[in-house]
């Protein structure tokens, strides 16, 4: 099967199956979805909801945030992992978000790689989600799934999977292929057993068992 219909396969059956697909992370505002992206690397979405209603409460703005010290931080984010680094990014983060883009979060992926403890990964969500960039964010959910349905082929880090999925998917449409993708390797297509029985896309699945 070409790549080319593999993609047609499997979006024409992500579209009628499920044509809204949005993140799974709690948030009111574009500030609280940057901060709890950060806290989600390496770290499940549901734990990330469990600890951010008492961080945001507390710090409901990078305002508030800015003036925190990373053990103030840290107290709040300790059942998070990597609690250390993500305290000293979060500060450090929301204190050039008030210096240099006066608390607003930047809607570009370059603007946003400039804030301390945001990676490409972390960008792309954020520009994604809030403001519809046509960007596809590459998390190991994602990596892993595009591997084995076989939209990527060869890629051997993130960023090649990334211009992979960038040029197989319409433009318009890679906002919500990135929910599409982490949504069906989270409870689908897991890692150590995948589901291929309950399978939709199975027929274009380049791993799935003979027979199906």
């Amino acid at each position: 099967m070409r790549r080319e219909e593999r993609y047609r396969g499997i979006v024409s059956y992500f579209s009628e199956a499920m044509p809204v697909a949005e993140s799974e992370l709690n948030f009111t505002s574009p500030y609280e979805l940057l901060v709890a992206v950060m806290l989600s690397a390496q770290c499940t979405d549901k734990r990330v909801n469990l600890t951010t209603p008492a961080l945001f409460e507390r710090y409901p703005s990078a305002e508030e945030l800015s003036k925190a010290t990373e053990g103030e931080i840290y107290e709040y984010i300790k059942s998070i992992s990597y609690p250390n680094n993500k305290a000293r990014n979060l500060s450090r983060m929301a204190r050039m978000l008030m210096e240099e883009f006066g608390g607003v979060v930047p809607d570009t992926v370059g603007e946003l790689e400039r804030l301390p403890g945001v990676g490409r990964k972390t960008a792309n969500v954020v520009a994604s989600v809030l403001f519809g960039r046509e960007v596809m964010p590459v998390d190991t959910h994602v990596f892993r799934v595009s591997r084995r349905i076989g939209l990527t082929v060869g890629a051997k880090n993130p960023l090649q999977a990334e211009q992979q999925l960038e040029k197989g998917f319409p433009r318009h449409l890679l906002p919500i292929a990135h929910h599409w993708l982490i949504l069906h390797g989270r409870y689908v297509c897991t890692a150590r057993k995948p589901k291929c029985e309950e399978c939709g896309i199975r027929l274009w699945c380049k791993s799935a068992p003979k027979g199906e």
